[in-house]
């Protein structure tokens, strides 16, 4: 009796999609100043159970992860909020730091999910200018400023010093996962901390999520199948798409080609 009259549950769903940090011009990316202002918004609906949050991103900036990491957490804390995060194709690297935001964390079975670890990459010309005949010129106050310089032969102190701060960050890495993750972590199985990365199903086993599922179908298992999901998420405004539509085509391909690149690392 008076059934309905109950007001339904409303569930904020924020959803994180694409590279994290700067990628490119008038191209979206996941960062903290473009998500602040909706994590904001999804935590200020009062009577929500939870916010979910989906996650679908291969990864990017570091900083730009642990910001957003900490914002949520802050948030879930001052509003006294569980968050539940779902993972759609990917969370890696940057992307599974951010899923560790989650008290609980959901994925496909088919997701890859892990990727625990730092990269650095580029490219070495020093070949190619000889072959050209093109000298590079370089002027510097401070004796490391052109540290791992491409156009210029590798130095060993270069590299060992690179690799002081990829271990520094990838420690970083290490505790948000521990935190977030504690005793669920299978860590007698294998490395988890290696950068390797695994499929939804063997992430479940190795305590890295908690179960398999969909955010439709564990907000109703529940919450109810009347819940409201209602979504928060960062959408391209008229003015972004006409810029991008008329940029240069040159640097729009290599935008797009260096994203691509990093998603089809997961067979994306």
């Amino acid at each position: 009796m008076f059934s309905f009259l109950k007001k339904k549950k409303i569930i904020p769903h924020i959803k994180l999609t694409g590279i994290i940090g700067n990628v490119g011009k008038f191209r979206q990316g996941i960062d903290f100043s473009g998500q602040e202002e909706i994590i904001l918004k999804a935590f200020s609906v009062k009577k929500a159970p939870c916010i979910a949050i989906t996650v679908n991103s291969p990864g990017g900036s570091p900083v730009q992860s642990h910001l957003i990491y900490n914002f949520i957490r802050l948030q879930a804390k001052k509003n006294k909020k569980k968050v539940i995060v779902f993972a759609e194709d990917v969370a890696a690297s940057g992307g599974y730091l951010i899923a560790c935001a989650g008290d609980e964390i959901y994925a496909n079975s088919s997701s890859i999910i892990g990727s625990i670890g730092v990269i650095y990459s580029s490219f070495g010309f020093t070949e190619l200018i000889k072959k050209i005949g093109v000298e590079r010129r370089i002027h510097t106050a401070g004796k490391n400023k052109s540290t791992l310089d491409p156009f210029l032969e590798e130095k060993k102190d270069d590299i060992e010093r690179l690799k002081t701060i990829q271990l520094d960050i990838h420690k970083d890495f290490i505790n948000v996962v521990e935190r977030s993750r504690g005793t669920k972590l299978k860590k007698s199985e294998v490395e988890l901390f290696s950068g390797e990365f695994w499929s939804g199903s063997k992430a479940k086993e190795l305590g890295l999520i908690d179960e398999v599922g969909d955010s439709h179908q564990i907000l109703k298992e529940k919450f109810g199948e009347d819940v409201v999901i209602k979504k928060f998420e960062k959408n391209r405004s008229w003015l972004s798409k006409k810029l991008s539509s008329s940029n240069n085509h040159v640097d729009q391909l290599s935008n797009i080609l260096e994203e691509k690149s990093v998603w089809q690392k997961y067979g994306l």
